[in-house]
């Protein structure tokens, strides 16, 4: 498997991820390659690539950055030699539909493996995992163990909680949901208030936050689910172990609506240039195969019925999602983002 990573690459730096990608994949067409663009870390589809081509021969050419592989498969058009992308939120999926560059996927075993809740009507995107938007809270400060988003706006929190970027796809995402329920006034009095019950200015990413909680910086904090696994495990930065311990886990709305999911999914490029073994990858990431790496090692949620999750992510609690249509999600991004600006969110409390 080759990977070719970039740390950020938005629109500015095309040129320099192109002539960095140029070296990952091969001028020739062969079949016994698929070329990935991934905005997944490295860590976490390694072990399902390994598994795919144990399994079918294939090798996977990686390019991983943090943005702007959409806008460069779009600025390549006919040239792209990317056939899958991977990504995470809903929003990714649309984008990349609504920028031209994917092609409908015809797969009978895709259908069969993902239920269609999951997918594309028209099969431009699949869905692989879901994750869920977790309230994450101190073990020692916070007594109560049932919460809902709701709440985070209430003035009692203020000071005590810890988020990322407002912009950031996974809290535009949230906010969308609560768009969708709520409306927009009701969605932007929520912003503002949890902006005004901030610790600090947004800042980092998920386990940033719990990092925050384990010193004191902040009681309760935003994260996706899968991000608690990573630092229970993480052996390399055993300092991660620490910050896990420090937090338990809150299911927000889980007597009500449900708790906000996600998905991480993937799309077929609209010129990919091996076709066929793309097509092939994505199966695979639908097969009970795939579906128990994403549970047992990723420590997502399994989109294939019958595939359990790992006993790490039982021992949280029971997820009861929120049955919002992630096409509904979708449609409100624009304006959760607006509403993230209009409120000053990444300016942090009192700005």
């Amino acid at each position: 498997m080759t990977i070719s990573r970039a740390a950020s690459c938005g629109v500015g730096a095309l040129a320099t991820i192109i002539s960095v990608a140029a070296a990952s994949f091969s001028p020739a067409i062969a079949a016994d390659e698929v070329n990935i663009y991934s905005y997944r870390e490295p860590g976490l589809i390694a072990p399902l690539l390994k598994a795919f081509t144990d399994k079918t021969g294939i090798k996977p050419n990686v390019v991983y950055a943090k943005d702007g592989l959409i806008e460069r498969a779009a600025a390549e058009g006919a040239n792209s030699p990317f056939d899958v992308l991977l990504t995470v939120d809903i929003g990714r999926l649309t984008e990349a539909e609504d920028k031209g560059i994917t092609q409908a996927i015809s797969s009978d075993t895709v259908k069969a493996n993902i239920p269609s809740t999951y997918l594309d009507p028209q099969g431009h995107w699949v869905g692989l995992s879901k994750r869920a938007r977790f309230v994450y809270a101190s073990k020692d400060r916070v007594k109560q163990d049932s919460i809902t988003y709701e709440e985070l706006a209430d003035p009692k929190w203020k000071g005590k909680i810890c988020a990322r970027s407002g912009q950031h796809p996974y809290n535009i995402a949230l906010l969308a949901s609560i768009i969708a329920h709520s409306g927009i006034e009701k969605a932007e009095a929520w912003a503002k208030g949890v902006k005004e019950n901030l610790a600090r200015k947004p800042a980092g990413g998920d386990r940033d936050q719990v990092k925050g909680i384990y010193s004191g910086e902040c009681d309760l904090a935003i994260g996706n689910s899968y991000y608690m696994a990573a630092m229970q495990t993480n052996t390399k930065k055993p300092e991660q172990q620490e910050w896990a311990k420090s937090a338990k886990i809150l299911f927000p709305n889980a007597d009500d609506r449900g708790t906000h999911v996600n998905i991480s999914g993937a799309v077929l490029a609209k010129h990919a240039p091996h076709k066929d073994a793309g097509v092939k990858l994505i199966e695979f990431l639908t097969s009970e195969e795939g579906q128990k790496i994403y549970a047992e090692i990723v420590n997502e949620y399994p989109l294939k019925e019958g595939v359990p999750i790992s006993e790490r992510v039982a021992s949280w609690g029971t997820l009861k999602p929120d049955k919002l249509p992630l096409e509904e999600i979708a449609k409100h991004r624009a304006e959760a983002s607006a509403i993230m600006d209009r409120v000053g969110f990444d300016a942090g409390p009192g700005a």
